[in-house]
């Protein structure tokens, strides 16, 4: 299945993308650090969110399917680029913060772990890419 994604660059180095099938919108910016002004997410810090959201979606769906519930949980993407060289992401390291006052047993713990190791935006990332995910769980 094919979604395509329309986007039209603005001026100023502002973009403003259109998802076809909702007709959600996403307007980016270059970084500062690149002749841009910082005023919405840079293409390099989307798939930082990307990442992040994909993590937490892949922990909600194994969650929903093992009646756990994870409503409040939250990831901080850190996204580093790399120096020298190709201007491109060298690091993303995210933190999944588990939401307080649940438990979760060694096995979910696990089985949700291991699921978001597998999320399909860490999978396409380049291997030069380091990716580090880290958990606090409650309790």
């Amino acid at each position: 299945m094919s979604v395509e994604t329309d986007v039209v660059y603005q001026g100023g180095l502002h973009c403003l993308s259109t998802h076809g099938p909702s007709k959600a919108t996403i307007v980016t910016d270059a970084p500062v650090d690149n002749g841009g002004k910082g005023e919405a997410f840079s293409p390099t810090d989307l798939v930082a969110a990307a990442m992040g959201s994909c993590i937490l979606t892949i922990i909600g769906l194994l969650a929903q399917r093992g009646g756990l519930d994870i409503s409040g949980a939250r990831v901080k993407v850190s996204k580093e680029m790399a120096s020298g060289g190709v201007r491109r992401i060298g690091k993303l390291s995210a933190v999944v913060s588990m939401p307080a006052g649940r438990t979760y047993s060694e096995a979910d713990r696990r089985k949700l772990e291991q699921g978001a190791a597998g999320c399909p935006v860490k999978q396409s990332l380049h291997p030069d890419v380091q990716v580090e995910i880290s958990y606090v769980w409650p309790g």
